[in-house]
């Protein structure tokens, strides 16, 4: 092995730093002789934010008409079909009259939202007077992911109610376009009327532990249970029966689980009066147990998911992105803003019948040893808030009536507060003017929220239930959360962590203002929040 050459590699080294010098060198040369050119100044990456426009009530809008809540863009709307998610999108239906106020007869129109807030009319999936079997009422579309009717894997299947010369009948539609248009099937109707006066509104549901098809029926003051392998075939297999409530209608049939206790429980609603507990037409609803064939109550008595007088036709579902045990803890339910003693004489403009309210999402709690319902508006409402005006904590003296000390700038807002009344007091918002207005308060001794439209823009030349003060029970030791949404012609209220809601159509000028009124004891104030809520026209292109 031969030794190394230290001075020949020194000299190598040397040679070698003096080529990388002279090369440096020649770089900077062209670097300082060529000519220059600007470079850009870096800028930062825009947030994303909602413009002043996007709260802006748009030129030449009707006076009642919602900006947030859905509407159809003329004639008629009512009941709320439950929707369905394709390619990632709910495609919810609704019963609507392209003919009213000169003919009868609704069909299915549909409208699309990728968030359950923002709704986008795209026009009629299932038309009327096609078949002959008359138009189309209230029923169910399902996703058939096994193919059980034969028209394809996920092909959308609507059970609907037909209603020819005073019968109905249950008919059936499939669409393979994902739910935007669907046609008839050759053997309708697949339930003929076995000789009764009120025999519609069919709900389907999958029963997964059995592997079948349910159908709950409402069949005047009871409900009937078939069941069907095929969506096509049904067998009648019970009924329930609660001659207290007036005629039911628009049934429902879910399960649920309280994910703190551990109780799973089957939930039975359906639309009902409840008058006789002094309260309106509304969502009632029974916990109990389902084995297949029938349907077991906790209870006689039923609770009721909203005290207002106007959640009528509501429907619930859940969400297939949630996996198994995420869809039994949480459910989304949205209802028609209307009541039927009044439906057609509300004020509208080129459209009529209402609206659709605000989607909220529903839990399972076990509340005193009693399973129940929980509600609040979606989370997705909070990406169409603007910035909210606030106020810091301040107190309304017994018999004071004071502006809010933060107001709404826009025609459509959230309001929320912590309310304090532990001296036993009662707290009185006026939204609105004298001219016409409508309060939201909170009666800490009763235990109860309340909703009074007696003074609102329209209550003179409605029925007298229309004037009726609605309320709802809440056990909130003088302490709870106001949440309420105000738009041009409807008020939503929350509180007590979802335990009440009070919905109701409802008519003042939201710009006016708000004021708050104790009595009988001082009432509290903290955490004010006022939030307008950008416009939706689900009619723009």
């Amino acid at each position: 092995m031969r030794g190394i050459d230290t001075r020949a590699r020194g000299r190598r080294v040397g040679i070698l730093i003096a080529s990388i010098v002279a090369v440096v060198v020649a770089v900077v040369l062209v670097i300082v002789l060529l000519p220059r050119t600007e470079e850009p100044t870096p800028q930062p990456t825009p947030t994303p934010t909602q413009t002043p426009d996007a709260f802006a009530t748009p030129e030449g809008w009707e006076r009642f008409r919602p900006t947030f809540h859905l509407t159809p863009e003329q004639h008629w709307i009512n009941d709320p079909q439950r929707p369905v998610f394709v390619d990632g999108e709910w495609r919810l239906y609704y019963l609507y009259n392209a003919d009213y106020p000169e003919g009868n007869g609704t069909e299915w129109h549909l409208a699309t939202s990728t968030d359950m807030v923002t709704w986008k009319n795209r026009g009629v999936a299932i038309e009327k007077y096609r078949n002959g079997l008359g138009d189309i009422l209230t029923g169910s579309a399902v996703v058939d992911e096994r193919n059980t009717a034969g028209f394809g894997a996920g092909a959308i299947i609507a059970l609907t109610t037909q209603q020819d010369d005073g019968v109905q009948r249950q008919s059936l539609f499939s669409s393979t376009d994902g739910g935007v248009t669907f046609q008839n099937y050759e053997g309708n109707p697949v339930m003929d009327n076995p000789g009764t006066t009120d025999w519609r509104d069919p709900k389907i549901v999958w029963d997964d532990a059995r592997e079948q098809w349910v159908m709950v029926l409402a069949e005047g003051e009871r409900l009937g249970f078939y069941t069907s392998p095929n969506l096509r075939e049904w067998t009648y297999v019970s009924d329930f029966v609660r001659t207290e409530y007036g005629l039911l209608e628009c049934p429902d049939l879910f399960e649920m689980v309280d994910p703190d206790s551990g109780r799973r429980t089957w939930v039975l609603g359906v639309s009902a009066d409840a008058s006789r507990e002094g309260g309106s037409t509304g969502f009632a609803y029974w916990t109990g147990a389902w084995d297949g064939e029938g349907f077991t109550a906790d209870a006689d008595e039923p609770q009721w998911l909203d005290g207002g007088a106007d959640f009528y036709a509501a429907v619930t579902w859940d969400d297939p992105r949630d996996g198994d045990e995420g869809r039994l803890e949480r459910r989304f339910a949205l209802g028609w803003i209307n009541n039927w003693a009044y439906a057609r004489d509300l004020p509208g403009g080129s459209w009529q019948g209402g609206s659709l309210s605000t989607t909220r999402e529903i839990v399972l709690r076990e509340i005193d040893g009693r399973l129940s319902l929980l509600s609040q508006p979606v989370a997705a409402l909070d990406a169409r808030q603007g910035e909210p005006a606030t106020a810091p904590a301040f107190t309304v003296a017994p018999g004071e009536i004071v502006d809010l000390p933060a107001q709404p700038r826009t025609g459509a807002y959230r309001l929320r507060a912590q309310v304090d009344a532990t001296d036993g007091g009662e707290l009185r918002l006026r939204f609105g003017s004298a001219d016409a207005e409508v309060t939201v308060g909170y009666d800490s001794e009763a235990g109860v929220i309340f909703l009074d439209r007696r003074q609102d823009a329209v209550a003179d030349a409605m029925p007298e239930t229309y004037r009726e003060i609605r309320t709802a029970p809440v056990d909130a030791d003088g302490s709870l959360v106001l949440d309420i949404l105000v738009d041009a012609s409807s008020v939503e209220v929350f509180a007590g962590d979802g335990r009440a809601s009070l919905t109701s159509a409802a008519y003042a000028d939201a710009r006016s203002g708000v004021t708050a009124e104790a009595s009988g004891g001082a009432i509290g104030i903290r955490d004010l929040s006022v939030t307008p809520l950008a416009v939706n026209d689900p009619n723009a292109p």
